[in-house]
């Protein structure tokens, strides 16, 4: 099992979903997390209350992503709780889809500040006492439309192809400083919102997925659990797709 005892963490977008897979999932291999959220303070709470359970070290801590002074608040909180940062998982982000024609100025805007503003924000902001330390890992969520995009997400798809070019980027900014810094790409995911699809979609779905079926947040977990752990020591710069081999 990969043993995290004693590495710090903060993950973006925790509470649900595929965040709150990598949140247990860090937890329960050892390390120490903050994660942050935007609105729900009950769900919030009720991950702080599900890990207390289990004896994992776990605090929630409110924040829009998309904002510097907010992502500042949250990586000095997670520093001064934790005793520093070792850890950082980019999950937060939003959809505001639509074809381009309809699109409006907001809902472009919106989705670029949520899903690559907050990346740039926190890895700013993280890098700081990585290099300090000269240890650090990166993890970037980002998703299999920004590496073949999709009608109807042209803002999503663009958010999420910048983060795959900044992954690259920063990958050889700090790598001289022993920090790795990564990107996961999902495929179609079991959520909320695929858990609406008639069966009739859903069949659509599974025919482009090799291995016929969708993921789930615990497949993504893993992969996050693997990009933060000594065994990627000396993986930095890629991006991972967990996608049931959809893209190849």
């Amino acid at each position: 099992m990969i043993d995290l005892k004693d590495k710090r963490a903060l993950v973006t977008g925790g509470t649900r979903g595929i965040g709150k897979g990598i949140v247990l999932r860090l937890a329960e291999a050892g390390a120490k997390v903050v994660f942050t959220y935007a609105s729900s303070e009950s769900l919030a709470k009720a991950l702080e209350d599900e890990a207390a359970a289990r004896g994992y070290t776990v605090y929630g801590f409110k924040a829009d992503a998309g904002k510097f002074s907010d992502a500042e608040a949250s990586v000095n909180f997670t520093i001064e709780k934790l005793g520093g940062l070792d850890i950082l998982v980019n999950n937060a982000g939003i959809t505001r889809d639509n074809l381009l024609m309809r699109m409006s100025e907001e809902d472009f805007d919106s989705v670029l500040n949520a899903n690559m503003k907050s990346v740039f924000n926190y890895t700013k902001l993280a890098i700081r006492p990585m290099m300090s330390q000269r240890y650090g890992k990166i993890v970037n969520i980002t998703s299999v439309v920004g590496l073949m995009g999709n009608a109807g997400q042209a803002n999503y798809a663009a958010s999420k192809a910048g983060m795959i070019g900044f992954t690259k980027s920063i990958a050889k900014e700090v790598a001289s400083r022993n920090i790795n810094v990564n990107a996961i790409a999902p495929g179609f995911i079991t959520t909320d919102m695929t858990d609406k699809l008639n069966d009739k979609q859903k069949e659509a779905l599974l025919n482009i997925i090799p291995l016929k079926r969708m993921g789930n947040s615990d497949d993504i977990a893993n992969a996050v659990l693997y990009l933060s752990s000594p065994l990627s020591d000396y993986v930095t710069g890629q991006v991972l797709t967990v996608d049931g081999g959809m893209v190849m």
